[in-house]
């Protein structure tokens, strides 16, 4: 369950009211838009719940799963409601471990959404790191992901082939977009899982976990770091585009970009910010910024993200060019 023994519990300030906009991630905001506007979508998401069904979900981690409360997993019951009390959330969700040796965790439903935690997180993760993916998970819920994190959830389980009733829907765009907005919404919430826990090495070392297992004596969180900002500025123009191909088919980034990205945002200020009262509150009519507004920060995410990658990609086509006119100049 932990490395070495019951941690210490650690004071955390109540983030009273907080509204999920706090620390959401505008590239998350600006997928969703984007995800939204591809024709198709409704229908998508209509056609899966209308098969699967909201009650449909939750059986089967009923007929399957260990609900957590009190007498089951109490450790775990603890930490959900340490949680919840820290994010001052009082819609508390249900929790399910079930038997799956895959470090692993989600968010479920969209009327009544719970959480789930894989078996092979409790014996990998200390309390701490578990908490870090328990309010990740709350976060997901907070900031109302659960309708597409949902459908994206169906795709990636049964493959969007494998399901009938949507033939005839281009859904590739749909799939892709789906993808690119769920790895978003996880920068997001990696936020949220630092908000919970307000443990910096916690939060940051569950990466490390997630990445390669071992214990705190065999690892180390500082050369994680230093490995995840090498992956990010190292590299030539090759290696720039095999970047964004091993990451089209995936629902998480890669552990190392989430544990860089999260850093930026820790030693960038915001969290200290929140954490002296500074964050939008639930209520506040003044806290929702216009969606325009959403839309241009996002892009401007990625115009800085793909920025280094398009000017690399475009001097490894110019390379490429001369070459191939070097080549029938000298036969």
């Amino acid at each position: 369950m932990t490395d070495a023994g019951v941690p210490t519990p650690r004071p955390t300030t109540i983030l009273t009211d907080i509204q999920a906009a706090s620390w959401e991630h505008p590239a998350d905001r600006a997928a969703l838009q984007t995800l939204r506007s591809i024709p198709g979508v409704d229908d998508v998401i209509r056609k899966v719940l209308g098969f699967f069904g909201e009650r449909g979900f939750k059986l089967i981690f009923q007929a399957n799963a260990v609900r957590v409360g009190p007498n089951q997993f109490a450790y775990l019951d603890r930490m959900l409601t340490e949680v919840c009390e820290t994010m001052d959330w009082d819609k508390r969700p249900d929790l399910f471990v079930t038997q799956t040796p895959m470090v692993n965790a989600g968010a479920v439903g969209v009327d009544e959404p719970f959480i789930v935690l894989n078996s092979g997180a409790l014996s990998v993760l200390t309390e701490d790191q578990i908490k870090v993916i328990i309010g990740h998970e709350l976060g997901h819920i907070m900031s109302d992901h659960m309708l597409y994190r949902t459908i994206t959830l169906v795709i990636m389980m049964f493959g969007i082939r494998n399901l009938p009733f949507l033939a005839g829907i281009a859904l590739m765009p749909i799939q892709l977009a789906l993808l690119e907005w769920s790895r978003k919404s996880e920068l997001s919430c990696d936020r949220a899982g630092m908000l919970a826990t307000q443990n910096r090495d916690a939060s940051l070392s569950t990466f490390l976990k997630l990445a390669g297992g071992g214990s705190t004596e065999e690892t180390s969180l500082d050369q994680f770091l230093i490995q995840a900002h090498e992956y990010e500025s190292e590299g030539g123009p090759l290696d720039a585009v095999y970047k964004i191909i091993n990451h089209m088919t995936l629902d998480h980034p890669f552990n190392t970009l989430r544990a860089a990205e999260l850093d930026r945002w820790i030693e960038g200020g915001a969290y200290d910010e929140i954490i002296g009262g500074e964050y939008r509150r639930r209520g506040d009519t003044q806290a929702e910024p216009p969606l325009s507004e959403d839309v241009a920060a996002g892009a401007g995410f990625y115009a800085n993200e793909a920025k280094e990658v398009v000017g690399q990609v475009a001097d490894a086509a110019r390379k490429a060019a001369q070459s191939i006119t070097d080549a029938f100049k000298n036969p």
